[in-house]
């Protein structure tokens, strides 16, 4: 065993135990900060061997089994994790600096970073037995799923038969466990939503990853390297232990991260998009310091006063979204450590903070590219593989722009104690 693996088991050991017998807001505070420190050194070590094998990332459509061990073996996907199942379980704004950090380095492994950590946020929505069951052998447990109600559960004696082929199941060629969002019926009639009667009921089926069939289908402009493939179950006979619900279910585990995932996952989404976009302006900063001079230019990048007023403009943006994503990271956690993030105004104020942030960045990726000039197209330019990430992810439901339409509407809904016209919560 390793120095490094031994600390990991040490440092596991150690949370394991705090987690048990529970500690006070102080020592908490110097293990969090402790785990950061410790996952971002390791991510600064793993970067060059990263980048060095880009073009492998995505030419296979995945990351690579021993650059996800090396990631486990940090405990990247145990960050959100409870500490009593042998997570890290950070605070949020600590979180996602661990994926921005990746997603800095590169696009798709940023990308399973997110998700396989950040699934672990619906985990909490199983009933106590199903969730125990999942973290019963290790806390490296791998999650995928999609969150599009295109399967249907039929309600059948023994639980529910469920078939469904879901799309966009990022990681699901790593996954242990995997789910896919269901209109459940009964007797063929689709159940009503117990709040909103008038929309169907949606559950999650979650199921070992086994059970499901995985077709080959993700040959897409970016983030080619995050086999998001589609995921599909046929007649397949669910228990009813086997479900969560995410719009009304009650986490099975206490922390201040489990009580509502829903206004988490833009900023989460967020996260990625910023460190996407640092990569970006850290590769035509590169570029522009070697000294190249485009054709027809009249001097070097680095000398060109237009250069280093579009470059300004660039940082500034980023600048902005980091803040964005900065406040609004802070302002969910405080929301979280009071007991309130199960609020529909935070939602639609977390996906506006989010999808703005994507948007920003997707033009950041796009001035980069611009500023590379004719080498930018190549296959080996990491500015054209930031651009296609970029775009691709930035057209995810979770920050597409038509999340813009319900901000707008909140603000001119009339006011009430819940309403954030842009004021501080």
């Amino acid at each position: 065993m390793s120095n490094r693996t031994s600390s990991i088991v040490a440092t596991r050991g150690t949370l394991r135990l705090n987690g048990d017998r529970g500690h006070g807001r102080q020592e908490s505070e110097i293990l969090q900060a402790t785990e950061a420190r410790r996952l971002l050194a390791g991510i600064r070590e793993l970067a060059p061997i990263i980048k060095r094998r880009a073009a492998e990332i995505e030419t296979e459509r995945r990351v690579p089994q021993d650059l996800l061990e090396a990631l486990k073996s940090l405990g990247v996907f145990r960050i959100f994790i409870p500490y009593s199942r042998g997570g890290l379980e950070l605070d949020l704004p600590r979180g996602l600096e661990i994926i921005e950090a990746l997603a800095t380095i590169d696009g798709s492994v940023g990308w399973t970073a997110m998700i396989g950590s950040g699934s672990h946020l619906f985990a909490p929505l199983l009933p106590h037995e199903t969730y125990d069951q999942v973290y019963r052998a290790e806390a490296d447990v791998m999650l995928a799923g999609s969150i599009q109600p295109v399967g249907t559960a039929e309600e059948t004696e023994g639980g529910w038969r469920v078939s469904g082929r879901w799309p966009f199941a990022s990681g699901c060629v790593h996954a242990d466990w995997m789910a896919g969002f269901c209109v459940m019926r009964r007797g063929g009639e689709t159940l009503p939503d117990p709040v909103n009667p008038k929309a169907p009921l949606i559950r999650a089926a979650f199921m070992p990853a086994r059970d499901w069939e995985i077709e080959d289908t993700w040959h897409a402009a970016g983030l080619k390297g995050t086999a998001s493939h589609h995921i599909v179950l046929r007649d397949k006979l669910v228990p009813s232990t086997h479900f969560l619900e995410l719009a009304h279910g009650r986490p099975c585990v206490s922390g201040p991260l489990y009580q509502s995932v829903e206004p988490l996952l833009p900023i989460v989404h967020g996260s990625f998009s910023v460190g996407v976009a640092q990569g970006a302006l850290d590769d035509i900063v590169e570029m522009a310091a070697t000294g190249r001079q485009q054709f027809r230019a009249a001097v070097p990048m680095r000398e060109s006063e237009i250069f280093q007023a579009e470059l300004g403009r660039i940082a500034a943006d980023l600048k902005a979204a980091k803040a964005f994503l900065q406040a609004e990271a802070a302002r969910l956690w405080r929301r979280a450590l009071m007991g309130t993030l199960k609020d529909e105004s935070l939602l639609v104020e977390a996906a506006l903070a989010g999808t703005w942030i994507a948007t920003t960045c997707v033009h950041i990726a796009d001035a980069c590219f611009t500023l590379g000039g004719g080498s930018a197209v190549y296959d080996s330019s990491p500015l054209q593989r930031r651009l296609r990430d970029l775009h691709v992810a930035a057209q995810h439901a979770t920050v597409h722009r038509r999340n813009y339409t319900p901000a707008g509407k909140l603000l001119l809904s009339p006011p009430g104690p819940h309403l954030d016209r842009g004021r501080e919560q």
